[in-house]
């Protein structure tokens, strides 16, 4: 993907003259901006108007602050918008912390739509080249990218509103801004036939400076997304029987099993087209698993790559310093909560249970490496301290414990924190309330505090096709499939394979997808296309470490830990959809509300 948060490139794109002044003296080039003319009539400026798109796709890692904790993933510890939208506290006037990143707005995902518009409109207009490069020449590559980024954008809008208008021309000042809502049904049709085109359009395959752009197999993987989601019950079972517009929010006829059965074939498309596989997908003997799957989320490029975001400036990502624990100067968001920490499986497959009590006095010991590969613990080793806090932390272990020892001189016992806690003497202010930090996507090999990581952000990998494809056979009943395919995705975890049939079959699969995908951006469209709201947003546990004081006056050297009640969430259904703002609904009056708002 060619310099696509280049700086440099943003510039010059957000400096475009769009509109064309008809004056002689305004009709100079400034030498800083290009005309709407010279624009269209060089391929090198098209293409980097593209990357501007590809920019602006939503992703964590540029901000720092995931959709983890907006669902039951993580907590954020400037917590308080972050608390109400877990408390369904959200109106078409208020929809807290969802815009953290601003590229998730209803505003600004049509604004972004338009430049996809914009290119549609004018590239017949641009002298491309007939050479071909992978197979395809420059229009049918960069027309394949553009309805495969408008597909992009599209899906995202239909994951949380529902139907929404499907805008295909590029609107001016004359033009009739009131428009009505598509149907989902609809929503899903364009999407589709989106993908489609981009698929013919693009290449199997990118070389040179265009790998990471969407290829052939991004587009189908897209697809096999849209369609899994639309045959998931949200879209398919009477949540709000008395919404008066259900054709808006889901279908309202048709066959469930066809579309079930589309959702396979998609996701089957992408297997069979035989690009892609796990990476390390049979652990040798001696490899760690855990160390495998860490190098997934830190290599700029795998073969299980199928859609990513490369960053060729450091200065463009944040998360390394939103992510790492205060102790290493970092800012502490991100925070794994306990309900998911309980959910990562024994090393042999077996559930974790704290009614088990060698699990309770050991809950770090024994997990699946894929816990070891995205949670930092109490005592889990990391990288080296900064020069200012290793004298605190000799052994280079997180800390997220309290440690009980006994003041000779006043007599009585007094409590030591941990670096990495809410009352460290390193900026107790960015600690964890949970005593947990996600290890999945950050670098240990960068020093957050000075330096911003170039981690590439994965929108579509492999494992997720494979997951697809599993949870499509489940609900056709083709359940040896099924675990033939979860279980790939546990081979290569180190797991033993799933034997479950019938509804623990759907169960287990789900848990997969939990953990396989955590911290990936997609449990929160999980929880909604299930329908799982009400247990997904319970009240949430953390991690309570204590070093304990002996009778004999001396502290434990092994901790007792305990998962404790901390922070209530909530639910209420009208939050399987986000509202349309009411600075939207004032400007487009054909537009229809979303139940509960």
């Amino acid at each position: 993907m060619k310099a696509l948060i280049n700086k440099y490139s943003i510039l010059i794109m957000s400096v475009l003259l769009l509109i064309s002044c008809s004056e002689d003296f305004l009709e100079t080039e400034p030498s800083t901006e290009f005309s709407e003319t010279a624009v269209w009539n060089d391929p090198a400026l098209v293409e980097t108007f593209i990357n501007q798109i590809y920019y602006r796709l939503d992703e964590p890692l540029t901000d720092g602050r995931m959709k983890a904790n907006y669902v039951d993933e993580a907590h954020y510890r400037g917590n308080s918008a972050a608390f109400n939208f877990n408390n369904s506290d959200i109106t078409s006037d208020n929809l807290p912390g969802w815009g953290v990143s601003r590229y998730r707005s209803w505003d600004d995902l049509y604004k972004t739509i338009r430049y996809c518009n914009i290119f549609l409109e004018k590239v017949d207009e641009v002298p491309f080249s007939d050479a071909l490069v992978d197979g395809k020449t420059e229009r049918d590559r960069m027309t394949g990218e553009v309805h495969f980024l408008r597909a992009y954008l599209y899906h995202f809008l239909t994951s949380v509103y529902g139907g929404v208008p499907i805008i295909t021309e590029v609107y001016d000042l004359d033009a009739e801004f009131n428009i009505a809502r598509n149907t989902y049904e609809e929503c899903v049709n364009f999407i589709v036939e989106e993908c489609d085109k981009a698929a013919s359009l693009l290449p199997d395959e990118h070389t040179g400076d265009n790998i990471g752009r969407a290829s052939r197999g991004a587009a189908l993987a897209l697809k096999s997304r849209v369609l899994l989601y639309a045959a998931s019950d949200l879209y398919n079972t009477p949540v709000f029987s008395d919404y008066p517009n259900p054709e808006l929010i889901g279908y309202t006829g048709g066959d469930r099993t066809a579309r079930w059965q589309a959702a396979k074939d998609a996701a089957k498309a992408v297997i069979d087209l035989g690009l892609y596989k796990l990476y390390k997908a049979e652990p040798g003997p001696g490899d760690s698993v855990a160390r495998n799957i860490t190098e997934i989320f830190l290599s700029r490029h795998t073969e299980e790559d199928i859609f990513v975001k490369f960053f060729t400036t450091p200065m463009a990502q944040r998360f390394g310093l939103y992510t790492s624990p205060n102790g290493y100067h970092g800012w502490g968001a991100n925070a794994p909560i306990g309900e998911l920490v309980d959910d990562f499986e024994m090393a042999d497959g077996t559930k974790f249970d704290w009614g088990n009590p060698a699990h309770a006095a050991s809950p770090y010991q024994n997990r699946e490496p894929r816990f070891y590969a995205t949670i930092l613990y109490n005592g889990a080793p990391w990288r080296e301290r900064p020069d200012d806090v290793k004298g605190l932390d000799p052994f280079n272990r997180v800390q997220t414990g309290v440690w009980q020892t006994w003041d000779e001189a006043a007599g009585k016992m007094v409590e030591m924190y941990g670096v990495d806690t809410r009352k460290s003497t390193v900026e107790d202010w960015n600690g964890s309330y949970t005593g947990y930090y996600c290890r999945k996507y950050v670098d240990p090999a960068i020093d957050a505090q000075y330096v911003r990581q170039a981690v590439t952000w994965r929108f579509i990998r492999y494992g997720e096709i494979l997951l697809n494809y599993a949870e499509a056979c489940i609900e056709l009943g083709e359940e040896e499939e099924a675990r033939t395919y979860i279980n790939k995705i546990r081979r290569r975890a180190g797991l033993p394979p799933v034997t479950e049939s019938g509804a623990d079959l759907r169960e287990r699969y789900r848990n997969e997808r939990r953990i396989e995908l955590a911290f990936e951006d997609q449990r929160f469209y999980d929880v909604r296309r299930w329908v799982i709201g009400p247990e997904a947003y319970q009240p949430i546990h953390v991690a309570k470490v204590v070093y304990e004081l002996q009778p004999d006056h001396t502290t434990a050297t092994v901790p007792t830990v305990t998962h404790e009640p901390f922070e209530t969430h909530s639910w209420e259904d009208k939050a399987y959809f986000l509202p349309i703002m009411r600075n939207e609904m004032n400007k487009n009056n054909l537009l229809i509300q979303n139940p509960g708002y």
